[in-house]
């Protein structure tokens, strides 16, 4: 059972988040200076969780926060307002002439998005490095479209890593399209998984 993060939570969610995308191969591109990546990653994946917090939706599979879901619930926004309007200026000022590039990125994630008909959007899903292979993350995942599942809601995420798109297909998603980084040099797939009825 997943336990609820709270903001005495808060480091070891982000720590977590920031140690499984370090060698991520879109998430390592936009934050290409690895003595300074996760201090950067630090920043970024902070204002993810910290606008999931209030909606109770950072989970952890423990206490230490082994693995790491954040997501949003239907009709909620991902980043607050002020967390929005805080991370065009924290990526120009933190990345120079490489921050057109990852603004492109994620106006591309930000279009991305279905519209219409409301889900669960999960935006990071995480294992700290000495706990991975063990399926920890998956079952953090797993919990969560049971939930969506029992609301009558589909669930959406975007891959950054082709890799794991085979994990996410074993729990029911499917690829819906993908987009790439304007150098063309990494893909992502975006993925859907209509609720199963019970």
């Amino acid at each position: 059972m997943a336990k609820i993060a709270t903001e005495a939570d808060y480091d070891a969610a982000v720590e977590t988040i920031v140690q499984a995308f370090d060698a991520d191969p879109l998430w390592s591109w936009m934050f290409p200076d690895p003595a300074r990546r996760a201090e950067q990653h630090t920043t970024i994946f902070g204002l993810y969780v910290k606008s999931a917090l209030p909606n109770k939706s950072v989970w952890m599979s423990d206490e230490r926060g082994s693995a790491v879901a954040v997501f949003t619930p239907p009709g909620e926004r991902e980043l607050t307002e002020s967390a929005e309007a805080s991370l065009k200026p924290f990526l120009i000022e933190t990345l120079g002439a490489h921050a057109p590039a990852a603004l492109e990125t994620l106006e591309r994630f930000a279009a991305a998005v279905p519209e219409g008909r409301p889900f669960y959007y999960l935006s990071l899903l995480g294992t700290r490095s000495d706990s991975r292979g063990r399926s920890i993350g998956m079952g953090l995942l797993a919990e969560l479209v049971a939930r969506a599942d029992r609301d009558g809601q589909p669930t959406y995420l975007e891959s950054s890593n082709p890799a794991n798109n085979p994990r996410y297909e074993r729990l029911g998603f499917e690829g819906q399209s993908h987009f790439s980084t304007p150098d063309d040099l990494h893909t992502v797939t975006t993925m859907w998984r209509d609720p199963v009825s019970r």
